[in-house]
């Protein structure tokens, strides 16, 4: 309440018989409305009423206007209808009430209407000004040009307020180019919201150079920019590339500090506070926002905002700290959808909650849909599904971002019965899906392989007319994905040819990678010459496929045409690489992927894990080792690779030394893990050992031991010479034994000649799994070794019989930086005289006696 509201409400309860006049009782009627007092308000009428003073035109209009700005629109209607003498004055309080209001645009109009239709009073310029922002709120241009062509007849138009209503009416409504700046132009005497008017409908618009352009042209003339013009300006430079950005902007600052007026307005440094945000300037925010003398929740708003939007997550809440110890006034809703994201990528539960209590004792705050949407997020992100889905149910009003939120967080986190549930959910509340909506449906099923629903999605996506409303097509690119990941590339290659027209990068990305995946490498080579503009993850999926096809050449060059397009390698593009450093056996290709990956700063753990293990397969173990010495935060994946490594390399006692240090550090094996540690024991004949660690995986660690482990440990008992207890622990193991787990004892059979164990087991494996050449070729060198020829005749007789072939044997070695691959019959080395003869040397060697020199 202001003084005036005070005084009188002293002497009204101190002073017997005091009685206002009509020009108190006016006066006080406007600091009611000032404040949206309704309560008082009412009193004050009937006091009127009372008094006599409601025939009064003064304390007439000053109800109107007090109902009107109090948003009591039926207590003002009423009152309008009793007012015997209504000039345009009071025709405008009742009409600016309405439109104020946004949620009565009708009425005003037919309110309008009505003045315009009686003879008298008729509009004035103040009321086309009040009816042109509700012609510009309805979205179509038809009402605002006949106010317009009203504006003309009745010789309004050459008013500047009228001038200036039309200057914002048509540049809301997306004319800001021609009918507005036609308008300005017009306009004879132009006071300083003509020209905020102008250069704000150029600024929402995307008109940046107009919008520079008129504001070069306002400096020059006689009217001095404002408040209001500074704040419209500086988000155009803003959105500039960013060192012309900072050069306008500092003019702009520049010209601010010349003016006293602007300097010592608040909303002004606000907006040099947020553009230094906007543009990462933030030392310069800083500095502003620390001389500011008066700060107002926004400039709080405008510095946490900017510190959030620049990943300064830190600094946000520690101003968000500071601004709860010195402010009075507590966060608005701007100021929680600004720190709520913040404590969600620090994952700081604790502060969110805190807010999240605040919030709920603050009803304004606890009814916004945005906040509530913002904590369901914050909570999500933290990873508590369960507590995003409460404060869902606890939104007063559920907005479509609402539903949509929550169904990604169900999508993400693969609760496939509570997605199901919550969009049944959503649509009896007839709430209709958007593209988003459709999105997020479709992404879900992509996610579970449901291709009959995807097309259920499909279909709704075309009836509904968002693929033809879909400008940019993500929903489009989203379909093709779908349907790449379900393996229907059929559809998504009809899809992708019917979207010619409207095609960007991520469409041919999506088409490419269903390709990749399902080993269409051809066809995806083909999209990928064809297109004119490519981004990193064409070329990353391209190298990908060449790696995966073993043309390893082909996906050098690709990685050095890339980098020749001026293009940037990720941590995706080498990760694509090193499958082919591990094909080629090449520790010196190898390093210099290792090189890159260290000179670009790549952080990526899962990258490092990667490097780890191919210079594991590559021989170079020691290499590895240091590798993960140099790793400081070590997590489950560079550990497994680590003890895969030494598993490799029948290094039992290092494995199980790094294992033992990641369960001291807390890290809980997986079933990777557990398998590498297994393969160790068996390379190195650990028996004991081996089986010890195997019976103590559920008690130690909580895990079930899976089929790999199971083969692991007959495995283990196999190469230690025990087949009958191997044998033996097959038949009583609580899963059934795969054809992998046979396989392995059918090896062992042969390396320790039990030749009718081996049959069995054959007989068994060759019921389940006739395509697998290693099983036929086992069990005839089974035959072979025991001399029984015509087993051996029988199995190759079999494999021919199936159309079965051994692939031929081939070994390759990198010698100075160059591949030497050698096949089995093969004798077109170069240098094959030399190898032939060196080979024959050491056989000849080997061959001879051992002899003992005496010294």
């Amino acid at each position: 309440m202001n003084e005036a509201l005070l005084l009188f409400l002293q002497k009204a309860r101190c002073s017997f018989g005091f009685r206002p006049d009509y020009q108190a009782l006016s006066a006080i009627l406007k600091s009611c409305a000032a404040i949206a007092d309704i309560k008082l308000g009412k009193s004050l009428h009937a006091h009127a009423l009372k008094r006599g003073h409601s025939s009064c035109q003064f304390v007439s209009k000053s109800l109107l206007n007090m109902y009107a700005k109090s948003n009591a629109l039926d207590d003002c209607q009423k009152l309008f209808n009793q007012t015997i003498n209504s000039d345009s004055v009071v025709w405008n309080i009742v009409l600016s009430g309405f439109a104020g209001s946004r949620n009565h645009d009708a009425e005003a109009v037919s309110l309008f209407r009505e003045m315009i239709i009686g003879m008298d009073p008729k509009p004035s310029s103040v009321t086309l000004a009040v009816i042109l922002p509700v012609c510009a709120r309805s979205g179509g241009l038809d009402g605002g040009k006949n106010v317009h062509s009203y504006a003309i007849k009745s010789g309004l138009a050459s008013h500047t307020l009228v001038g200036n209503a039309l200057v914002s009416m048509y540049s809301k409504s997306g004319h800001a180019c021609d009918d507005a700046y036609e308008v300005f132009e017009r306009i004879s005497e132009k006071d300083v919201v003509s020209w905020n008017a102008i250069i704000a409908g150029f600024a929402e618009n995307n008109f940046r150079d107009e919008a520079f352009r008129v504001f070069r042209w306002m400096l020059k003339g006689p009217t001095a920019p404002n408040y209001a013009t500074i704040a419209n300006i500086l988000p155009v430079c803003a959105l500039l590339e960013e060192n012309a950005a900072y050069q306008f902007g500092k003019e702009i600052h520049g010209h601010v500090l010349r003016r006293a007026e602007l300097v010592a307005d608040v909303s002004v440094i606000n907006a040099l506070v947020s553009f230094y945000s906007r543009i990462g300037r933030m030392e310069e925010a800083e500095s502003m926002f620390q001389e500011m003398r008066l700060r107002d929740l926004v400039s709080w708003n405008s510095m946490i905002s900017g510190y959030t939007s620049n990943s300064e997550w830190l600094r946000a809440l520690e101003l968000f700290s500071e601004f709860l110890s010195v402010e009075r006034v507590g966060p608005d809703s701007v100021t929680l959808l600004s720190i709520l994201p913040v404590c969600a990528h620090l994952c700081n539960l604790w502060v969110g909650k805190q807010i999240h209590g605040y919030i709920i004792q603050h009803p304004r705050l606890n009814e916004d849909t945005a906040v509530g949407n913002a904590l369901v997020s914050f909570y999500a992100k933290c990873g508590d599904s369960e507590a995003a889905f409460r404060t869902f149910l606890s939104i007063y009003r559920r907005d479509l971002i609402s539903w949509n939120t929550m169904l990604d967080i169900f999508a993400e986190s693969k609760f496939e019965s509570q997605f199901v549930c919550l969009l049944r959910w959503m649509l009896e509340e007839k709430i209709r899906p958007d593209s988003i909506t459709i999105l997020v449906i479709i992404q879900f099923c992509a996610t579970l392989s449901r291709v009959d629903k995807v097309k259920e999605a499909h279909g709704f996506s075309i009836k509904s007319g968002f693929l033809l409303g879909d400008v940019t097509p993500t929903l489009g690119n989203s379909i093709i994905d779908a349907y790449a990941k379900c393996g229907d590339m059929e559809y998504a290659s009809k899809i992708f040819e019917c979207s010619a027209w409207k095609r960007n990068v991520v469409t041919c990305n999506s088409i490419i990678s269903g390709y990749v995946n399902c080993g269409s490498h051809d066809k995806a080579h083909k999209i990928f010459d064809s297109m004119s503009k490519r981004d990193l993850t064409t070329w990353n999926l391209m190298i990908r496929a060449y790696a995966e096809n073993k043309f390893p050449g082909q996906a050098l060059r690709l990685f050095h045409k890339l980098k020749n397009h001026g293009m940037k390698p990720d941590a995706i593009t080498i990760m694509s690489l090193l499958p082919i450093c591990a094909q080629m056996a090449s520790v010196h290709l190898l390093k210099q992927c290792h090189g890159f990956v260290v000179r670009a700063c790549f952080q990526d753990v899962h990258l490092k894990a990667t490097l780890l293990d191919v210079y594991s397969k590559c021989g170079s173990i020691n290499s590895a080792y240091k590798l993960f010495q140099s790793t400081d935060e070590k997590d489950l994946v560079i550990f497994t690779a680590m003890v895969g490594g030494y598993a490799m390399h029948g290094m039992p006692e290092e494995a199980v030394g790094v294992f033992s240090d990641m369960i001291e550090l807390g890290v809980k094996p997986d079933h990777v893990t557990i398998t590498a540690v297994l393969s160790a024991c068996s390379h190195t004949g650990r028996i004991d050992e081996g089986l010890k660690f195997f019976y103590s995986i559920d008690k130690a660690h909580g895990i079930k031991p899976t089929k790999e482990q199971y083969a692991c440990v007959v495995d283990l008992l196999a190469r230690g010479g025990r087949i009958n207890d191997a044998y033996s622990f097959v038949t009583k193991m609580p899963i059934e034994a795969n054809a992998g787990v046979w396989g392995t004892l059918l090896g062992a059979c042969r390396a320790h000649h039990q030749v009718e164990m081996g049959r069995s087991i054959a007989d068994r494996i060759l019921e389940t799994e006739t395509s697998d050449i290693g099983n036929y070729v086992a069990l005839s060198n089974l035959y072979a070794a025991d001399a029984r020829w015509d087993g051996v005749r029988d199995i190759r007789k079999l494999m021919r019989a199936r159309d079965l072939k051994k692939p031929v044997g081939c070994s390759w070695i990198e010698v100075e930086n160059r591949k030497n691959v050698f096949v089995v019959g093969d004798c077109s080395h170069p240098r094959r005289t030399i190898i032939y003869s060196t080979l024959s040397i050491l056989d000849q060697q080997i061959k001879e006696p051992l002899q003992f020199w005496s010294i």
